[in-house]
């Protein structure tokens, strides 16, 4: 009796110019739906029954509100935070996929610029070691971070994963590694008067099916709350022309 092979992933080759082709417009599609999430001209805290967002809580001016995603298993979440004294050049330092993911979980073992297909859209594995909560203990996920500059100077930075077999055929899954799932993040950070700045972070994350979908949403919930420790790391950076 002939034993049949056990199947195998799939993975697509994919050229650099097809690759690209598709981060670019992946990407635009994040960025504009991270811009409506942020939505300059509705206040801190105001529900608005049409554009899908609940406020769950309120206070000292973050607020954290949810939507409910497209296929109804996943909530997006969003928080939004006035930072005072901190500039946009200085926060912008810090919103990127590698320093939020160290918030993920202090044990990334690998945070790697796999390629860079613009000065401004590159690809990145991030990898999770044996001693992260279980959670994200050998985790990865192979995402694009793409970032922008509005007309109106707002900054908007992009980062979620490539579709499984695009990521596989990029970047094979090594060792006992299960690929996570980014479905959606970013930031939009706007000018304010002063040397402050309005910040909304999106997060919608699939972890690839190891725990039940509640917790994962709870999950989602906790990770939009990382903006407080970037902030930490923002007022650390200098702002340009500072000479002091």
């Amino acid at each position: 009796m002939t034993t049949s092979p056990a199947p195998c992933s799939r993975s697509w080759s994919i050229s650099e110019d097809s690759l690209k082709r598709y981060v670019q417009f992946a990407s635009e599609s994040c960025i504009q739906d991270l811009l409506s999430a942020s939505d300059s001209n509705r206040g801190i805290g105001i529900n608005n029954g049409n554009d899908g967002w609940k406020v769950l809580t309120l206070e000292n001016g973050v607020e954290i509100s949810k939507r409910r995603s497209g296929n109804g298993s996943f909530h997006t979440f969003r928080s939004r935070w006035l930072l005072r004294s901190v500039s946009p050049e200085q926060f912008i330092t810090v919103a990127n996929a590698i320093d939020a993911a160290k918030q993920w979980d202090p044990d990334l073992v690998e945070a790697r610029y796999i390629k860079d297909l613009d000065d401004n859209l590159s690809i990145i594995r991030l990898k999770f070691g044996d001693n992260s909560k279980p959670l994200f203990r050998n985790r990865e996920f192979i995402v694009y971070e793409r970032r922008e500059t509005m007309e109106d100077g707002t900054l908007v930075v992009a980062v979620a994963s490539l579709p499984k077999e695009i990521a596989a055929g990029l970047q094979p899954k090594q060792n006992n590694a299960i690929r996570g799932l980014l479905l959606q993040s970013g930031w939009v950070v706007e000018r304010l008067e002063g040397d402050s700045c309005m910040v909304t972070y999106v997060v919608q994350l699939d972890p690839a099916g190891w725990m039940p979908k509640c917790f994962v949403n709870r999950l989602n919930n906790k990770l939009v709350m990382i903006i407080e420790n970037l902030k930490k790391l923002a007022q650390a950076c200098p702002i340009d022309g500072d000479d002091t």
